[in-house]
């Protein structure tokens, strides 16, 4: 009898220990490309949606989406379109990303970078933007990549083109974002020492502007301030903005995407 149940107990904890690696086999996904350019590339047919990517020479994956075009599939890591997500936030945050992939979200500088640091690999930043009454523009930067967190993950964009404006160089000279460092609200690098807005003295830009971004002098773009509804989205500050667009007054746009593919 005790031969028996020994042999019992064998089995159920063979069986045991072969559906927990099954269990930690289904949890494993693997990668499902390089970025959306290039799943896109691999399967035309494929839809806009949640994939998985591991960028070339990285050692993670990690979930991006893709907004798959007739032009090729687009990594999205910045995406508004309303006040449900707070993007008032820390170094810490924005350099993980969060929010919901299929709704607001910042996918994080982290992730960005691990996708664009190959400069033998050249990428196109798209922004597109979204007024409060149907309207829309887009610019596009070619040549576009960010440094690792050493320098703040720091900008860079090449040639401009589109409709909206060249706001990341500036409305005005003095203020192109192009090459610098990210700024949050617990990390500055605005190259404010102050800045001097009319009468009002102002030593970080991620105050004024209430988001994390590439500022320069604060600057005329910035897309990750306070959200704010028609009536009360014109002569803030804080907003969705992108100053060369709707100018003069500080006009936050109703929704905003920001893309990357790579070519």
């Amino acid at each position: 009898m005790k031969s028996v149940l020994g042999y019992c107990a064998l089995i159920f904890t063979l069986l045991l220990s072969c559906s927990v690696q099954a269990a930690k086999k289904q949890k494993t996904v693997s990668s499902q490309g390089t970025d959306c350019t290039q799943i896109k590339t691999q399967s035309p047919d494929a839809l806009s949606g949640v994939y998985v990517i591991q960028p070339a020479g990285a050692n993670n994956h990690f979930k991006v989406y893709c907004e798959m075009t007739s032009d090729g599939g687009w990594t999205v890591f910045q995406r508004r379109s309303g006040g449900s997500v707070s993007f008032n936030r820390k170094w810490v945050a924005y350099k993980n990303g969060f929010g919901n992939l299929t709704e607001d979200y910042w996918l994080g500088l982290k992730k960005v970078f691990a996708l664009t640091k190959k400069k033998s690999k050249k990428w196109i930043l798209r922004v597109d933007l979204w007024d409060h009454k149907g309207g829309s523009a887009f610019a596009e930067y070619k040549n576009f990549r960010l440094g690792n967190e050493k320098t703040a993950f720091k900008l860079h964009v090449g040639k401009y083109s589109g409709n909206a404006g060249d706001a990341i160089r500036g409305a005005y000279r003095g203020i192109d974002q192009n090459g610098f460092g990210f700024s949050t609200i617990d990390r500055d690098n605005d190259g404010c020492s102050p800045c001097i807005f009319g009468d009002i003295a102002e030593a970080k830009c991620a105050f004024l502007k209430v988001g994390g971004w590439w500022y320069s002098r604060c600057g005329s773009a910035g897309l990750n301030g306070e959200w704010h509804p028609y009536g009360d989205h014109i002569g803030w500050a804080s907003g969705l903005h992108w100053l060369t667009w709707k100018p003069p007054a500080p006009y936050s746009a109703k929704a905003t995407r920001m893309m990357m593919k790579s070519m």
